[in-house]
């Protein structure tokens, strides 16, 4: 399987993402409505859905009526799709190189769906190219992804406390490269679609409300799970547990607790976040 480095983070990552599945749910479901709103899945069509997670994209679409099949990188993430959605065919690969009709054969799909599941490939043009080549004349592609780190407090707010603590830190990518703000750059988008032959391309500015709050608490709690069980909490409990001890990893703990409730408003846990959303159409 090609993009190793990918593979392994997730394969790393699946655990806190699969245990938090509803608060994750609950936070995008804006994005998830806009991707299904611009897709429009329906009966008769069949839909691929790209970096398909514990299937939530899945699941909508199936019951709209549509025959779906996922592809994941992470095989925790893809058992967690198929027990959610056990009509679907969820199969894991990398969706840059796989003969993606191949391992999962049928009529080439009418709609490619992603909700931040494309901005991880190793090479964007020859995975856009590749999942062309999984679409039928016509098919439609829809997905959002993660717009700059300065308009989306979801990877710094509580989490740059443990980040400032490590030593050494983690390299910061460079622009453009394989990781959650790959496509920050709305005009690099447009670039890579249409150098693997997407057309039709159209990219909107999609802002929406992460509310933690969304179960009735005031999210402080649920924030923190997802940070502790996310790719910098895993670093920094490895990276500072044998320096401070388990004491001092609670104390830590403790002062990103107090940091998310100073961010409260109105009672919860509640702040922007900013993607894009892109459609684009396979040339009849």
């Amino acid at each position: 399987m090609a993009n190793e480095a990918m593979q392994q983070n997730w394969a790393e990552g699946a655990a806190g993402w699969v245990a938090n599945e509803a608060v994750f749910d609950a936070l995008f479901a804006p994005v998830t409505a806009a991707i299904l709103e611009r897709s429009g899945p329906a009966v008769g069509h069949r839909v691929l859905d790209v970096g398909c997670g514990t299937g939530t994209l899945l699941e909508k679409c199936a019951a709209a009526g549509a025959e779906v099949v996922g592809v994941d990188i992470a095989e925790g993430m893809a058992t967690a799709a198929r027990k959610r959605v056990p009509e679907a065919t969820v199969i894991v690969a990398d969706a840059q190189t796989t003969d993606l009709l191949g391992e999962a054969p049928g009529v080439p799909f009418d709609r490619v769906v992603s909700r931040f599941g494309v901005m991880f490939f190793e090479d964007s043009t020859a995975a856009f190219a590749n999942l062309r080549r999984a679409a039928a004349p016509g098919a439609r592609l829809v997905f959002a992804c993660w717009r700059s780190d300065e308009e989306n407090p979801m990877f710094s707010l509580g989490s740059q406390i443990l980040m400032d603590r490590l030593d050494p830190k983690p390299e910061t990518p460079a622009p453009g490269a394989p990781g959650p703000m790959a496509f920050a750059d709305k005009d690099r988008i447009d670039t890579l679609l249409d150098a693997a032959g997407w057309g039709s391309v159209r990219i909107e500015a999609f802002d929406f409300e992460c509310d933690y709050g969304f179960n009735g608490t005031d999210g402080v709690e649920e924030r923190l799970t997802t940070i502790l069980g996310g790719g910098i909490g895993r670093l920094a409990r490895d990276q500072l547990v044998p320096r401070i001890g388990i004491d001092g990893w609670e104390s830590l703990v403790e002062e990103v607790r107090g940091e998310l409730r100073r961010h409260l408003v109105d009672g919860a846990l509640r702040f922007p976040g900013a993607v894009w959303l892109v459609t684009a159409a396979n040339p009849v």
